[in-house]
């Protein structure tokens, strides 16, 4: 069969037509590179009725980074906040005015009527209850990744999310970036052929990196709430370091699996429109970071996703590594059949090779059996080859797409937010996604703590059984 691709015209020629939905628009920088256009965010005003009050719960580094994007959407005000440590909320006051209402309890700020939005920036083993809580309240909820902490409580919060009908989006950012949206529309043309394989990884290279955070001079009983901080997490004295690098222990967080593999699975469930993988295993260990904390600090594992109709089978390899001497960093690898896409960050790569068919010499001489045969056959095979020989396929050149200079997804994420709360649209990551990208994250570290593999179902979203 012919290469259709085989042309650089052709090849670029078929991205630019493919038929495919929600194309993402490029402009050309030359030497087959293209740069992505942004989302436009409205720059319109907004009138008093259309404005959306939100509230950060949890003003840690993500609560800041969060409620600060949140800020940049026109119509977004930000009436109050709600953190178990007395400086954090100083700090919002100095930060975004003295106006903004501060809470240590953050079911205080539900009783409000005033208060549209919540964004849900705590502790990974709080996620479930406030999501729910606030959901129960009237309130759109944007919650960070992971969902939830455990898979049992994923079933609760796709549960009340139905109930209620509330607009919910888990924020794995990955969900609204342009450049996992070209990744999509590259995938869906079938450009690369069949996908069989998926590489990642994300992996870091230093102490904040691997979650050492500063903690204040000021921590102590009196300026951290320790009890609210707790919640249902085993009971123990106070300890700063626990509070404050809540990330290094099961108690509390989801290890390295639940922070960083839940973006991972974001960006591949989105591009290939799967539901989840069936199998999961994976294989780890404390390896550098031994700073009294109980989670590893390296991780690798394997998802097999089954056949389904919106995609063929394919396997993926994830790895998070937080002692990566060369400098750590994020890669995907989307391997096919006839070629692959390379993303880092910033940018993705187009390779579209195919699968080689051997030259008569490399079949007559080369690394393969025929060399091994009697003369008589080799001269069969030569005289064979005469007739069946067929002109290699042409070899087409990279293609590359970059998002634009200081582009940031995040934002993309929030600006799809704030519109599914307008217009009460469809969101983009809702709790379904949430719980179909936590669950095997969940589960990539059931099966590192249990040394074996974990079956999940992607269907009904939970562990067979």
């Amino acid at each position: 069969m012919p290469d259709q691709f085989g042309s650089r015209r052709s090849f670029l020629g078929a991205i630019a037509t493919a038929p495919v939905l929600g194309q993402v628009a490029a402009r050309a920088l030359g030497d087959n590179t293209f740069e992505l256009s942004p989302r436009k965010v409205s720059a319109e005003p907004v009138g008093p009725n259309d404005r959306i009050r939100i509230a950060t719960i949890g003003m840690g580094i993500i609560g800041f980074i969060d409620t600060e994007t949140a800020l940049k959407v026109p119509g977004v005000e930000l009436v109050a906040v709600a953190d178990a440590y007395e400086g954090r909320l100083t700090r919002s006051q100095e930060v975004f005015g003295k106006q903004v209402k501060t809470y240590r309890d953050y079911r205080e700020i539900l009783e409000r009527k005033d208060v549209d939005a919540v964004l849900i920036c705590v502790p990974d083993h709080w996620h479930a209850q406030m999501s729910v809580d606030a959901m129960r309240a009237g309130k759109a909820v944007y919650c960070e990744k992971p969902m939830v902490r455990t898979v049992d409580e994923g079933q609760d919060v796709v549960k009340v999310q139905r109930e209620t009908s509330a607009v919910f989006q888990v924020g794995s950012q990955y969900a609204s970036s342009i450049l996992y949206d070209k990744v999509k529309e590259i995938i869906g043309s079938g450009i690369i052929g069949n996908l069989n394989t998926v590489e990642a990884r994300y992996n870091r290279n230093s102490d904040i990196g691997a979650w050492q955070y500063s903690i204040p001079l000021d921590a102590n009983p009196e300026t951290v709430d320790w009890d609210r901080f707790l919640g249902n997490a085993p009971k123990r004295p106070f300890d700063a370091t626990r509070f404050f690098r809540w990330r290094n222990y099961w108690d509390y967080g989801t290890a390295v699996a639940g922070d960083l593999y839940v973006h991972l699975l974001t960006a591949i469930h989105h591009t290939t429109r799967s539901i989840g993988p069936n199998q999961i295993a994976s294989m780890g260990g404390l390896r550098y970071w031994k700073d009294g904390r109980d989670v590893y600090d390296m991780i690798l594992s394997l998802f097999d996703y089954p056949q389904t109709p919106e995609h063929p089978a394919f396997t993926v390899a994830l790895q998070s590594n937080f002692a990566d001497g060369s400098g750590g960093g994020a890669l995907f690898r989307f391997v096919g059949s006839e070629g692959a896409i390379n993303v880092s960050f910033t940018e993705l790569t187009l390779s579209k090779r195919g699968m080689e068919t051997a030259s008569r010499e490399a079949v007559l001489a080369g690394y393969n059996s025929v060399r091994t045969f009697s003369a008589a056959q080799q001269k069969a095979f030569a005289e064979q080859l005469v007739n069946e020989e067929k002109a290699p396929a042409a070899r087409s050149e990279d293609v590359t797409y970059k998002v634009p200079s200081g582009y940031d997804e995040r934002l993309d994420h929030f600006v799809a937010f704030f519109q599914s709360v307008r217009n009460r649209s469809k969101v983009y990551e809702d709790a379904v996604f949430g719980q179909r990208a936590a669950g095997p994250a969940l589960l990539a570290n059931t099966s590192y703590l249990e040394g074996q593999t974990v079956n999940w179902d992607p269907v009904k979203m939970r562990i067979p059984g």
